[in-house]
C-alpha cells in the first residue's frame, strides 16, 4: 500500500493538539493522505475514483525542547529525514549550541541506535542510522564554516575518528581528512600572504604604469555606481546568513564581532560610502555655493544610477550621508539645486521612509528582488520620460540587473524576532518556534544572494585608490566644517521654512550619528546590551547610529524619525512579520535619581492585556531591580518633550498614543511628584516674569 501512496491537493493537514513529553513540546497535526487502489496501480489509465482509499497520519512538529530532543527530531518518528526541520536547525542552532555539542549528540545517538540494532535489528533503527549519516553529510557540505576551527579543527578530527570506526564504507572520513588538509594549507598560506603582502604591494606599485590620481569630478556617475555595486554585491554574496541572527551579530557571544565578520564587513562598507558623501561636500569650504551644489547634485545622480542597478545598500548609504545633519543644514547649497534634482532626491529618500516599519523599501524589494530590471517612475515629467527610455533600452539590449538589498532590513527583522521571542520557555526548554521565524528571514536573504550573482562588473583599481584616499571626518570635525560653510546664526527657523516650501520634511538627526548604517531611532539605547567586543569592533559613529536603533524591538533602517513598530503576526498581507493587532514592542528607560541622565532604553513586549503594574514589573525585571510596581509610575514621552502619565490601573495597550514613538520612562512616584512640583514652579516663575 505504501508504494501506491499519492498525496494530492485534496490532502489536508490540520492542527490537532499540543503534546508534551519529558524534555519536549510538540504540535501535532493530522494529515489526510490519499491512496490508490491496487486496480489503479496496475492500470495507470484507470480513473475509478470510487476505489480511492484514505489514511489519516499524525505529524509532530517540535515547538520547544532540550538540545537532545531537538537533535533527536532531525529524523521523524518514522525515522525519515525531515528536510525542512534539518534546514531550520542547521541555519539557526548557533544561538543555543556549539558545533561541538551538536556533533557529539549526533554521534552519541548514532552509537546508541547502533547498539540497539545489534541487539534487536529493526527497520526503524536502520532508517534512523541512515538519517543521522545524511544529516552530518548535509551539515558538512552546507555549512563548512562550522568546521573551520584553526589550528586544531576538533570537529573534523572527531568526525574523522567516528567515521573510521562506525562508517568504514562511507566517504565521510575521507571528506573530513581532505577538509583538514585543505584548511591547514589555507591557514598557512594566509599567514605567508600577510607576511609578504607589503613587499608585494611595493613591487606592484613600481611595476605598474603611473596614473594621475583621480578626483571626484573625474569619475562619472555611472562608473561610480558600478564600482560601488561591484563591491557591495561581492560583500553581500559573502554574508553568512546565520551571522545575521540577532543573537549572533548584535549582542550575545563574547566573540560576537569575530563570529559576525561577514555582517560587519558590509556595515563597514556602508559607513565608508556614507562618510565619503559627507566629506566630499564639507571639504569645499572655499568653494562657491554653486560649486558645492554641483557636488551634492552629482551624489544624487550617483544615487539614481544605483537605483537603476537595484543596489539598495549604497543607495541608502548616499541618502543617509545627504540627510546627515552637517550636510542637510546647508540651506544655501540645497536651495541652489535644480528643481528636477530636488524632486529626484525626494523620490529616492521616500524609498527609505521609516513609516510603517519601512513599508516602501520592503515592498520595493519584494517587487524587484528577482526582476530583470527596476520599475522606475517619477512625478517629474522629464525624469519619467527619461526612465521610460532607459527601460526600453534595457529591454532592447537584453540587460538584466542583479539586486543588492540593504542588509539592515534583514538585521531589523532578525533582531526584532530575537527581542520579541524568549530563548527559553517557562519550562526551561529551547524555544524552537523562535528559530522557525528566524529561518524565514534567512531564506529570503539566501534568495537575494542568488540575485546578487547576476552582476558582472570588473573592479577599477584607480577608482578605489581615490575612494580610499578621501579623508573622512568625525562628528565634531563635520559639525565645525558645516558651520564654517554656513554659520549657525542664520537660524534653524529659516531652514525649516525653506524645507517646507520644497515639500521636504526634515528628518531628526543627532550630530553624533550621521550618515551611517542606520536603523531609525535617535538614542543609544541598546549599547548596554551589546558586548564590549562588538562595540569596540564597530566604528564609533556606527555604534552611535546602528546599535541605538535596535532598541525598538530593534527595528532598523531609517535615518528619519522613527515610528512605532508592532510585532509578531503570521498574516500574509502584513508588510513584515512583526505587525500585529495585539502586541507592540516599546522602549522603556528607568529613571532613578542617579541614572536620570543616561536614558538607556530597553525593549519590552507589550500585549493588549498588559496593565500598568504588569508593564512596570517587566521593566523592573529587565533592569534586575527589586521593588513593588505600585511604587513606580509609567509615562510615555511625547515629541514636544512632555510626558503622558499612564493611569495606575489602565490597560497600557489602549492608553498609549500609538501615533508617535513608543518611548516610555518609569520613575518612582515620589520622584515624579517632586519633578512635577518643580516644573509647576518653573511655569509660575515664567508667568511672573512676563
Amino acid at each position: 500500500m505504501e508504494a501506491g501512496r499519492q498525496e494530492n491537493q485534496d490532502d489536508v493537514t490540520r492542527f490537532w493538539r499540543e503534546e508534551r513529553e519529558d524534555g519536549a513540546v510538540y504540535s501535532a497535526y493530522l494529515k489526510k493522505v490519499t491512496y490508490r487502489s491496487q486496480a489503479q496501480l496496475e492500470d495507470e489509465h484507470e480513473r475509478e475514483f470510487s476505489h480511492l482509499m484514505w489514511e489519516t497520519q499524525k505529524i509532530r512538529v517540535i515547538k520547544a525542547g532540550t538540545l537532545e530532543k531537538l537533535v533527536e527530531s532531525l529524523s521523524t518518528v518514522r525515522g525519515e529525514l525531515d528536510s525542512t526541520y534539518v534546514n531550520i536547525f542547521l541555519a539557526t542552532y548557533r544561538t543555543f549550541a556549539t558545533p561541538q555539542q551538536v556533533l557529539k549528540l549526533l554521534i552519541d545517538r548514532y552509537q546508541m541506535l547502533k547498539l540497539c540494532c545489534e541487539d534487536d535489528r529493526t527497520e526503524l533503527n536502520e532508517l534512523q542510522l541512515k538519517t543521522i549519516k545524511s544529516v552530518i553529510s548535509v551539515w558538512l557540505d552546507t555549512y563548512p564554516e562550522d568546521f573551520r576551527e584553526p589550528p586544531n579543527y576538533p570537529c573534523l578530527h572527531t568526525l574523522e575518528k567516528f567515521s573510521l570506526h562506525f562508517l568504514p564504507d562511507s566517504d565521510l572520513a575521507g571528506r573530513a581528512r581532505h577538509r583538514i588538509e585543505r584548511l591547514t594549507k589555507d591557514h598557512s598560506a594566509n599567514e605567508i600572504e600577510f607576511r609578504f603582502s607589503i613587499c608585494e604591494e611595493v613591487d606592484h606599485m613600481i611595476d605598474n604604469e603611473y596614473h594621475k590620481p583621480l578626483t571626484f569630478n573625474d569619475i562619472s556617475s555611472h562608473t561610480f555606481a558600478q564600482q560601488l555595486t561591484h563591491r557591495d554585491a561581492e560583500l553581500f554574496r559573502k554574508v553568512v546568513p546565520h551571522h545575521c541572527l540577532g543573537a549572533v551579530w548584535a549582542r550575545r557571544g563574547k566573540k560576537g564581532g569575530k563570529e559576525a565578520a561577514s555582517v560587519l564587513a558590509t556595515i563597514e562598507q556602508f559607513n565608508r560610502v556614507s562618510l565619503r558623501v559627507i566629506a566630499t561636500i564639507l571639504k569645499t569650504r572655499d568653494h562657491k555655493t554653486s560649486q558645492r551644489a554641483k557636488i551634492v547634485q552629482k551624489w544624487i545622480h550617483i544615487a539614481q544610477e544605483l537605483r537603476e542597478l537595484k543596489n539598495f545598500s549604497s543607495l541608502k548609504a548616499i541618502i543617509s550621508g545627504l540627510q546627515s545633519h552637517p550636510v542637510y543644514r546647508l540651506r544655501r547649497t540645497w536651495s541652489s539645486l535644480p528643481k528636477d534634482t530636488m524632486v529626484l532626491f525626494e523620490e529616492l529618500s521616500e524609498i527609505f521612509s521609516g513609516e510603517n516599519n519601512q513599508l516602501n523599501s520592503r515592498e520595493l524589494l519584494m517587487k524587484e528582488a528577482t526582476a530583470k530590471f527596476p520599475d522606475l517612475d517619477s512625478q517629474n515629467k522629464t525624469l519619467k520620460r527619461r526612465n521610460m527610455q532607459k527601460r526600453q533600452s534595457w529591454i532592447d539590449n537584453g540587460i538584466v540587473q542583479g539586486t543588492v538589498p540593504y542588509l539592515g532590513t534583514f538585521l531589523t527583522d532578525l533582531t526584532m524576532i530575537d527581542t520579541a521571542n524568549p530563548d527559553m520557555t517557562e519550562e526551561g526548554l529551547i524555544n524552537f518556534e523562535k528559530h522557525r521565524k528566524e529561518f524565514e528571514v534567512l531564506a529570503q536573504l539566501k534568495l537575494l544572494q542568488s540575485a546578487a550573482q547576476i552582476y558582472n562588473f570588473k573592479e577599477d583599481t584607480h577608482f578605489w585608490i581615490w575612494f580610499d584616499s578621501v579623508r573622512v571626518y568625525n562628528d565634531n570635525e563635520s559639525h565645525e566644517l558645516s558651520c564654517a560653510i554656513e554659520p549657525p546664526m542664520e537660524g534653524s527657523a529659516k531652514i525649516k521654512k525653506k524645507s517646507a516650501s520644497l515639500g521636504h520634511k526634515p528628518a531628526k538627526f543627532d550630530s553624533s550619528k550621521f550618515g551611517l548604517f542606520a536603523c531609525g531611532l535617535e538614542d543609544r539605547s541598546s549599547l548596554s546590551s551589546i558586548p564590549d567586543t562588538i562595540t569596540a569592533s564597530l566604528a564609533g559613529p556606527l555604534v552611535g547610529h546602528l546599535l541605538s536603533e535596535i532598541s525598538l524591538a530593534r527595528p532598523m533602517m531609517s535615518h528619519s524619525s522613527s515610528t512605532s513598530s508592532v510585532i509578531s503576526s503570521d498574516s500574509d498581507t502584513s508588510p513584515s512579520p512583526y505587525r500585529s493587532c495585539d502586541t507592540y514592542v516599546i522602549r522603556v528607560s528607568l529613571e532613578p535619581s542617579d541614572q536620570a541622565s543616561t536614558h538607556i532604553y530597553k525593549s519590552i513586549m507589550l500585549c493588549n492585556t498588559d496593565h500598568t503594574n504588569t508593564v512596570i514589573q517587566k521593566v523592573l525585571e529587565k533592569y534586575s531591580l527589586e521593588g513593588q510596581p505600585e511604587d513606580y509610575c509609567l509615562l510615555q514621552i511625547l515629541p514636544d518633550g512632555g510626558e503622558l502619565l499612564i493611569p495606575e490601573r489602565s490597560n497600557v495597550f489602549y492608553a498609549l498614543n500609538s501615533s508617535i514613538d513608543l518611548k516610555f520612562v518609569v520613575r518612582t512616584r515620589a520622584e515624579h511628584e517632586t519633578l512635577t512640583l518643580r516644573r509647576k514652579g518653573k511655569r509660575r516663575g515664567k508667568k511672573l516674569s512676563l
